[in-house]
C-alpha cells in the first residue's frame, strides 16, 4: 500500500484528502444490517452481550471496503457479529450470492480466545465459504503477539508472508473489538504490525468523568481509577502515533471510531 494514498485506490491526493475520503460513509451501502449479522445480533441480546453500535459497524465496513488488504485481522471475534458484516462485504450473502465475487483479502484472521465462541465463528466462516482464506486463532491476543514476535526472530530469513507464521507481521487492515480497558494495549501492539499504508480501526475509549481520586499505596485501584489509567494509556498511544503517522476520528451515534494509518 502506497504512502501517497495510491494503496487505497486514491492516487494524486494529499494525505488529508485521502483520509477524508477513507473515513467517509458509503451512501450507496447505507447501514442496513446483513441478514446473517442481524440474526447474530439477536443472539447477542439473549446472551447479554453488547454489540458495537450499528453506525460503527457500518462505518467499519465502509472503510474496510476501501482498503485493498492482502492480510486482514479482527481482534475480538466474539460470536461473529462484526465478522458477519465483513464476510458479507467480502463474500456477499450466501442466500443470494453475487454474480461476480467481491474483492477480498488473501488472508483474514480472527483472534478469539473463547473456544465456544470460536466454534460459532467457524460455522459463520463455512457458511460464507471463506474457510480457505479465513483462520480463527483461539488464543489471547497477548499470546498471539508473543508467538508472532518469537517466530519472526527465529525465521528472519523467511518471507514475511510465509504461511507457517502464526500471524502475519505485515498487516494491511486491523479491526479491534475488545473491552474498553484492553483497547490501548491491543491497539499499540497491533499498530506495530501494520504494513506501510496499513489501517487500524478501533472504537475510542470513553472519556472518564468526575474526580476518581488516587489509589492508596498497597490498595487495588477502583474500577473508575482503572478507567482513568486506561484512558491515559490511550492518549499516550494516540500522541505517539500522531508524531509520525496519520489518524482521524469519526463521531458516530454511540461512540467515536478512531482510524490510524501507518505512513512508513
Amino acid at each position: 500500500m502506497d504512502a501517497d494514498g495510491g494503496g487505497i485506490g486514491l492516487p494524486q491526493m494529499s494525505e488529508r484528502e485521502m483520509f477524508d475520503r477513507l473515513l467517509s460513509d458509503d451512501s450507496e451501502r447505507g447501514d442496513s444490517e446483513p441478514p446473517i449479522a442481524a440474526g447474530i445480533g439477536e443472539q447477542m441480546l439473549h446472551m447479554d452481550l453488547r454489540p458495537l453500535p450499528r453506525s460503527m459497524r457500518a462505518r467499519i465496513r465502509d472503510i474496510a471496503a476501501r482498503v485493498p488488504a492482502r492480510n486482514a485481522l479482527l481482534i475480538g471475534g466474539g460470536i461473529g457479529h462484526l465478522a458477519a458484516w465483513l464476510l458479507d462485504l467480502w463474500c456477499g450473502d450466501p442466500a443470494n450470492p453475487p454474480e461476480q465475487p467481491p474483492p477480498r483479502p488473501d488472508s483474514f484472521r480472527i483472534v478469539e480466545p473463547g473456544g465456544k465462541f470460536g466454534v460459532i465463528i467457524d460455522r459463520l466462516v463455512r457458511r460464507h465459504g471463506a474457510e480457505s482464506w479465513t483462520q480463527i486463532i483461539a488464543k489471547p491476543w497477548q499470546e498471539v503477539t508473543a508467538e508472532a514476535a518469537s517466530w519472526s526472530a527465529a525465521t528472519a530469513a523467511l518471507p514475511v508472508s510465509d504461511p507457517s507464521s502464526p500471524l502475519s507481521l505485515s498487516l494491511d487492515l486491523v479491526i479491534i473489538d475488545v473491552p474498553e480497558s484492553e483497547r490501548p494495549s491491543t491497539a499499540s501492539a497491533a499498530f506495530d504490525m501494520l504494513s506501510p499504508g496499513g489501517v487500524l480501526l478501533v472504537q475510542e475509549p470513553e472519556v472518564p468523568t468526575g474526580d476518581v481520586g488516587v489509589a492508596e499505596a498497597g490498595s487495588e485501584p477502583t474500577p473508575a481509577q482503572r478507567k482513568v489509567e486506561s484512558f491515559n494509556s490511550w492518549i499516550s498511544f494516540v500522541k505517539q502515533v500522531s508524531e509520525s503517522h496519520s489518524l482521524g476520528f469519526v463521531e458516530l451515534s454511540g461512540g467515536t471510531l478512531a482510524v490510524l494509518r501507518r505512513t512508513t
